[in-house]
């Protein structure tokens, strides 16, 4: 793959999201949202990749993998009203499903399709998959880090907004109630993932989100995670027990242990 494979790739992914652009503006925040979180984990995929010294061939993988990652979120949006992929459809999957239909990755040879390809449909996943292949391994885990890093962007600033301002989709229709589940704190604990399946509030999300850390797996995104005080500004947003505090701490330990 070539830098100008990459230049091509993103000419095609911005007229393909102004093909979704429209005058309501609720349907254009949720889909500029896309758009712009989109370019943002290509900033940070870079960065990683470039911080783990892998090969410009690589780096340039990991770029149109970013770019690439929610192509299938502006259909979803467009067909559903929604980001929630239980009640709609698999981003993921969809998203690797236009790239062959639309022949995006046509100027690459097939080993390097296919690598972007898997690595898009498999980005969203609750685990990573368990390849053989080492190199669609590595960009898998990649794409995870780097979407997840600005995921924790985009929950700040939309907590940040007023609730008037803030794009539909992102709170997953969930209501904004002052609990949280037990399910989901003791998952902080236990230094483990949550899952979707046993949320009942936005906090409960903003709880899974940060259990998330506990699936990152490059120094960097430590650092990045560390750097942009994304657990601080989640935290503050949440009840103030000394459950949520004691799991936060530890959060801090965990990560501060990986940056170096």
């Amino acid at each position: 793959m070539t830098n100008e494979d990459l230049i091509d790739m993103k000419k095609w992914f911005s007229d393909y999201c102004r093909s979704f652009y429209t005058s309501d503006k609720q349907d254009q925040k949720n889909i500029s949202l896309k758009e712009l979180h989109t370019f943002n984990v290509l900033e940070n995929i870079t960065l990683i990749a470039q911080e783990e010294q892998l090969s410009l061939n690589y780096i340039l993988l990991a770029g149109a993998t970013a770019l690439f990652h929610d192509v299938g979120r502006f259909s979803q949006y467009a067909k559903y009203k929604t980001f929630k992929d239980s009640i709609s459809v698999n981003h993921g999957k969809l998203g690797a499903e236009v790239l062959v239909e639309e022949n995006v990755l046509k100027s690459l040879p097939p080993n390097e399709k296919e690598l972007i390809v898997n690595a898009v449909k498999y980005h969203n996943v609750f685990a990573v998959p368990a390849l053989q292949e080492p190199d669609a391994l590595l960009l898998i885990k990649l794409i995870r880090d780097a979407d997840k890093l600005d995921i924790y962007r985009v929950f700040g600033e939309y907590f940040e907004t007023k609730e008037e301002d803030r794009p539909s989709a992102v709170g997953h229709g969930l209501p904004d109630l002052p609990e949280y589940s037990k399910e989901i704190i003791s998952c902080l604990y236990e230094k483990k993932p949550a899952t979707m399946s046993n949320l009942k509030s936005l906090n409960d999300f903003k709880l899974l989100q940060l259990s998330w850390i506990f699936d990152l797996n490059f120094r960097t995104s430590f650092r990045l995670l560390i750097e942009r005080e994304y657990i601080n500004k989640i935290s503050e947003t949440l009840p103030k027990t000394d459950e949520i505090a004691k799991a936060l701490q530890g959060l801090k330990d965990f990560s501060a242990a990986r940056s170096t």
